[in-house]
């Protein structure tokens, strides 16, 4: 039952009140017209009996009741009990949807209240208190039932209503539910509507797994028939699986397979099933497999650093060439021109120090190709006795336009001997040599780390970078650069940095814990320990300015050569020339723009695509170079950009592009 419904009911009983009080009241005053004998005492009485009913009734009724009452008996005319059962009422009393169990209470009440008002009739409960109480009593308890029923019919309704919010929710939901997919809970049954799927691959090796479980634990228990079957099952399915990694590449017979090898190890369950053995021999098998994973890290590892040191055949065919046709070529004509800027400390000096005439050529043609003066840059080539004919018969053959270009011999700088330079002595030692030439031996202190054994960190090339003011005495400033980048830009803006006083202008390469002192030097060591800071940040070689005259002032060479001598048992650092370039130049690096120079492009596939368009000088370090077949596809085209892939020799020695 509705709450309105409710209220008509408790409303409808407050007028059955008031009109029996209405009606005793006026009978009251006929009797008192008819016995004019009593007419003093009848008046008194009749006004006494209607303050009384008129207090009742306010007592028990609000003042907005009793104002529909009023407006009710003016619009139906004088309320009656036969009013409300022939249904004489304006439209403001009508109640709908009654129920019968309310209606036979309120009918109760009203009898009940009758009785009382006849008792008020014959004046048997208005002589004194304890009357007036009662029906005040009476009429009070009627009133708290019927709020109490209102209240338990709107906790009613707003019950009902909540149910049917959820009820109409689940219906909707249950729209939604596509009827066809009803029933795939599982990740696995997913994958039956995929075309790659490899469920049954995976199911495959997994009864492959369990059969070499069961055909071990069959040995043990002297089960030679059930050993045999197993056998025989696993090498069908081992020549079904193949190598096929998802369920299109398994033959039509895959699923025979399946099924027999599927019998054959719920027989073997049934007969060898045992936890611990079983767990055991997964066990052993996980170890293998993990072992096995090992060792084929360090031969990954092993031959990515061999394809590294090797020489491609087509760059040793070009510099073969080249060789040959340089001292083919005439003495006289084998200078290169403008030889006076080679001092020159007005222009713009870069020295490139490499044994590969095609990384070179690169370097070089990138470099004047992006200068806005190409006239005013120098280049200071110095290479090997190997590789000195090739490297001069190329730029003789392929001049860089208008400017100037020189290369030298390092075999021929006989100042640089194993009494002056530490590393020339270092490298005559029988630790060094067996370091380099017998690391396959299992007693090799160094036989770990493989990267270190590039041929590179036994050639004078790679040390050079530390004795520039004695190769070029007459330059003030000096741009060094690695064979294995590339130029974008022109790079003279780099002379005008000022490098408050620093010697070395490089650009920082760490990043919050990557690329620090502590990643390169043992800190262990107290020599290490007591005069740099594990957190100082690292910097980059391969792009880097140096101030020449800082440096003869602050004696970097020699600096260089202190920390060298105090390696000779290779305990600061391992062999490379970053290591003893971050010592040499601690405190006296000034960090250049990032933007200058971008490194990661030998090694890292994840390089920041816009960086690399805005870099200046862009840098292969790492083992994927250019050059190689490893490199990385999607940075190759900047280097082979460079590359003179017309030229004869070169589209002779079958360069692939």
């Amino acid at each position: 039952m509705s709450s309105g419904s409710r209220l008509r009911i408790v409303i409808i009983l407050l007028f059955s009140v008031l009109t029996l009080l209405v009606f005793f009241v006026g009978q009251g005053l006929y009797i008192s017209d008819r016995d004019s004998v009593q007419n003093g005492f009848s008046k008194q009485n009749v006004d006494w009996r209607e303050r009384l009913a008129s207090q009742s009734i306010k007592n028990l009724l609000t003042k907005e009741v009793i104002d529909v009452v009023t407006t009710s008996a003016t619009e139906s005319g004088p309320l009656s009990l036969d009013s409300f059962r022939n249904g004489n009422l304006s439209s403001s009393w009508k109640v709908v949807g009654v129920e019968a169990s309310v209606a036979d209470k309120a009918t109760s009440q009203a009898t009940d209240l009758k009785q009382v008002m006849s008792q008020v009739k014959e004046g048997k409960l208005l002589d004194d208190d304890h009357s007036h109480n009662k029906l005040t009593n009476t009429l009070r308890r009627q009133l708290r039932d019927d709020k109490r029923g209102k209240h338990v019919a709107g906790l009613v309704q707003q019950d009902d209503e909540a149910t049917v919010k959820l009820e109409n929710a689940a219906i909707e939901r249950s729209k939604a539910v596509d009827s066809a997919v009803l029933g795939k809970y599982n990740i696995w049954r997913r994958e039956v509507d995929n075309e790659n799927s490899d469920s049954r691959v995976r199911l495959m090796s997994d009864q492959i797994i369990m059969a070499k479980v069961f055909i071990s634990i069959a040995s043990l228990k002297n089960k030679p028939d059930l050993r045999k079957e197993l056998q025989v099952r696993l090498k069908e399915c081992q020549r079904a699986l193949g190598e096929s990694t998802t369920d299109a590449d398994l033959p039509r017979s895959a699923s025979e397979k399946i099924q027999a090898m599927g019998k054959v190890l719920a027989k073997a369950r049934g007969k060898l099933y045992d936890c611990k053995l079983v767990t055991g021999k997964l066990r052993a098998m996980l170890q293998t497999s993990e072992e096995q994973v090992r060792r084929l890290k360090r031969q990954s590892m092993f031959l990515s650093q061999l394809a590294a040191k090797t020489i491609p055949n087509a760059i040793h065919c070009l510099s073969m060439r080249l060789t040959i046709e340089y001292y083919l070529f005439p003495p006289a004509k084998r200078k290169f021109p403008r030889s006076e800027n080679l001092e020159n400390p007005n222009l713009y000096h870069y020295a490139l120090f490499s044994d590969n005439v095609l990384a070179a050529s690169v370097v070089v043609n990138s470099t004047i190709m992006n200068a806005k003066h190409p006239s005013k840059h120098v280049f200071h080539l110095v290479t090997d006795k190997l590789n000195f004919g090739a490297m001069n018969m190329w730029f003789l053959l392929n001049p860089p336009g208008k400017a100037t270009i020189n290369v030298e011999n390092v075999d021929e700088f006989k100042w640089l001997n194993s009494s002056y330079c530490p590393v020339l002595r270092q490298l005559e030692t029988a630790a060094m040599k067996e370091y380099y030439f017998k690391a396959d031996h299992t007693t090799s202190s160094g036989s770990s780390n493989l990267k270190y054994r590039n041929p590179k960190y036994l050639s004078m090339l790679n040390h050079l970078r530390f004795y520039l003011p004695q190769v070029y005495p007459k330059l003030d400033k000096i741009l060094f650069l690695d064979d294995d980048i590339v130029v974008q830009k022109d790079l003279t803006g780099l002379w005008s940095v000022d490098l408050h006083g620093k010697v070395n202008g490089a650009v920082e390469t760490c990043g919050e814990s990557f690329h620090r002192f502590d990643k390169y030097l043992n800190f262990s060591n107290p020599h290490i320990s007591r005069n740099f800071n594990p957190n100082a940040c690292g910097w980059a070689y391969g792009m880097n300015m140096f101030d020449l005259k800082v440096w003869k002032k602050k004696d970097i060479t020699g600096i260089y050569h202190k920390w060298q001598n105090m390696n000779e048992d290779r305990t600061l650092w391992k062999l490379g020339t970053l290591p003893p370039g971050l010592i040499t130049f601690y405190g006296l690096t000034h960090p250049l723009r990032k933007s200058w120079h971008v490194l990661g492009l030998g090694y890292n596939p994840n390089v920041n695509m816009k960086d690399i368009e805005r870099a200046a000088v862009i840098h292969y370090n790492g083992n994927m170079k250019p050059w190689l077949e490893l490199a990385m596809t999607k940075y190759r085209s900047y280097w082979t950009k460079y590359v003179k892939y017309d030229y004869p020799y070169v589209r002779n020695c079958n360069f692939s592009e």
